[in-house]
């Protein structure tokens, strides 16, 4: 195909005969006719605004160049990551807790940091490689997942401070006002912290 068999391909397409597009253009009908029999060829200056009016680059009009088509970016959901670090969170924390059931060993409370900490890369590079719903994933991530990551470290200061062993979750002993203490701080702790965050989120 040539140049003057690409103008006349691109007039047909575009559904107009040779009087408008030499309108168009600026040009005579007899110009256009001539371009597309082969007789003549269009300025450069006509190519320009070819181009502009067919919405091909000058390349193709040309030289019959396609542009390189770009690779279009799969759009990718934040509530997508959310969903798998809250599922690895939540492994996190019942891997370790029946593990210290099972063995009463700390190794249990660094497994499941550690399951909590592949968790929470999951959701960090995900809600900063996404596109999509990436505040709505932020505010879903922290109002379920508070409760799972701040549990652990709360029940290892707790049992910590009343020299009872390093476990995933807060052992029951003396004195019983600790303990409904542990209970009051961490539900108190998080409702407040989902409250913010829900606040937060309507404002914007």
């Amino acid at each position: 195909m040539n140049i003057a068999d690409r103008i006349q391909t691109l007039r047909k397409v575009k559904g107009i005969s040779q009087e408008e597009l030499a309108d168009k253009i600026g040009v005579s009908r007899q110009a256009v006719s001539k371009w597309e029999s082969g007789q003549s060829s269009p300025d450069m200056d006509k190519i320009v605004i070819m181009s502009d009016f067919f919405e091909v680059t000058t390349d193709y009009i040309l030289k019959g160049i396609e542009p390189e088509k770009q690779a279009v970016a799969t759009p990718t959901n934040a509530i997508i990551f959310v969903a798998v670090a809250t599922a690895l969170n939540f492994i996190g924390l019942i891997v370790s807790c029946a593990i210290w059931y099972e063995e009463q060993v700390p190794m249990a409370t660094v497994i499941g940091l550690i399951i909590m900490a592949v968790g929470c890369m999951v959701f960090g590079i995900g809600v900063t490689s996404s596109t999509l719903n990436k505040d709505k994933g932020i505010r879903y991530f922290w109002t379920v997942n508070i409760w799972l990551l701040s549990f652990i470290p709360l029940s290892c200061i707790y049992n910590t401070l009343f020299l009872r062993p390093l476990a995933p979750y807060p052992l029951f002993g003396e004195p019983l006002i600790a303990f409904a203490l542990f209970w009051l701080i961490y539900i108190t702790g998080c409702t407040m912290i989902v409250h913010a965050t829900i606040k937060r989120s309507r404002r914007k």
